[in-house]
């Protein structure tokens, strides 16, 4: 199993702008420096919390001073953006990282990005769809382009200079395009059978409960199936919040204080979801009353904290409960304290991460 990060920076409301940026860079830098192998970014417009409003700009940001770490934005919000401009600006960034970026797509989850960008009332599902076609037809397609869409129409036709290159969009780096990911946020999910299809890969998200989680590796094989590939784990990440400390008192006040960092995330998260309706992310009981999810109960079936032998159990415990994966990517929270956080992320890649791959290799080994 491979150790990578996400992050969807939940930040107290209020905190400086620029060091909530300069800590969400710093963990991108300590990852790399641990061997972390891949890093997400989630963005979002109208959020004080969460504080990158482009990944790609992110990202971009960390291209040169970052050495072997993968950098994917998780995700670029489709329906929030114009397909010429992603296409563009995706392909600029996957020559500037020479093959270490990989997008991460999905419609957007955030609904007050939907209403500023006036598709609140719209099928945002259906302009996801139309935006990736359009902007994988620019990438594997010549010009002038006549693209037309519900949503979009996409031309340079009658600009068109051929030989002096006006109207052509450049092609990746990585042919024909980079690797795509879509982050899978419903039991059961359907979207991940279609993007299986189409040779894509999900992240299952930290926010949902491992019986959910579990759900989406019969989705993959579907699709993967109907895609004329095989479904391999290596190819499936799945996102956790833990955290590790020397000692099991310091992990559990940091991980399970009402006021911690980790509290906070699920707070100001399941406060958002629930409001939208998807209080079932949080429920083994579907028939629940929405009244039963509390911070509480969140924290105490998501996040994964203690020792690093105690983390060690507790991870080998979720990969029996969920099925085998390729790789497990931290989730990246506010450093209320940042040592800790730092000590938490070297713990985990240099204790935990080999603790587990041994498990699990001497468990193949007596199968």
């Amino acid at each position: 199993m491979k150790l990578g990060f996400f992050t969807m920076p939940i930040h107290p409301v209020g905190r400086d702008l620029t060091e909530t940026l300069k800590e969400d860079r710093e963990l991108t830098l300590v990852a790399d420096r641990l061997g972390f192998v891949e890093g997400y970014f989630g963005e979002h417009v109208t959020d004080a919390a969460e504080t990158i409003s482009s990944s790609l700009i992110f990202i971009a940001w960390l291209l040169s001073e970052t050495k072997n770490i993968k950098l994917g934005s998780g995700t670029i919000n489709l329906p929030n953006h114009h397909p010429a401009m992603v296409a563009g600006e995706v392909a600029m960034i996957d020559h500037m990282a020479e093959g270490r970026f990989i997008m991460g797509i999905s419609p957007g989850g955030l609904l007050s990005d939907a209403e500023v960008f006036g598709n609140l009332d719209k099928d945002r599902s259906a302009m996801f769809l139309e935006a990736v076609n359009h902007i994988i037809d620019i990438w594997t397609g010549e010009p002038p382009y006549n693209l037309k869409g519900e949503h979009w129409t996409i031309t340079t036709e009658r600009t068109h200079i051929p030989e002096l290159g006006q109207g052509s969009i450049h092609k990746p780096y990585q042919r024909p395009h980079p690797p795509i990911v879509v982050t899978a946020v419903a039991p059961f999910s359907k979207g991940v059978t279609e993007a299986a299809a189409r040779g894509w890969d999900p992240i299952s998200a930290n926010f949902l409960l491992p019986q959910w989680v579990k759900t989406h590796w019969p989705k993959y094989v579907e699709g993967c199936e109907k895609g004329g590939r095989l479904a391999d784990p290596a190819n499936w990440r799945v996102a956790k919040s833990v955290f590790v400390a020397e000692d099991m008192e310091t992990a559990r006040r940091y991980a399970t204080d009402p006021e911690g960092p980790y509290y906070h995330y699920y707070r100001s998260l399941a406060t958002k979801l629930i409001k939208n309706g998807r209080a079932n992310l949080f429920k083994s009981d579907q028939n629940a009353p929405d009244s039963s999810v509390t911070v509480e109960s969140v924290v105490d079936q998501l996040v994964i904290w203690g020792t690093p032998e105690k983390v060690t159990e507790d991870l080998l415990a979720f990969r029996d409960q969920i099925g085998d994966f390729g790789t497990l990517l931290y989730a990246g929270h506010d450093w209320a304290d940042r040592d800790l956080a730092i000590r938490s992320m070297e713990l985990m890649a240099e204790k935990v991460m080999p603790a587990v791959n041994r498990a699990t290799a001497t468990a193949i080994v007596a199968a």
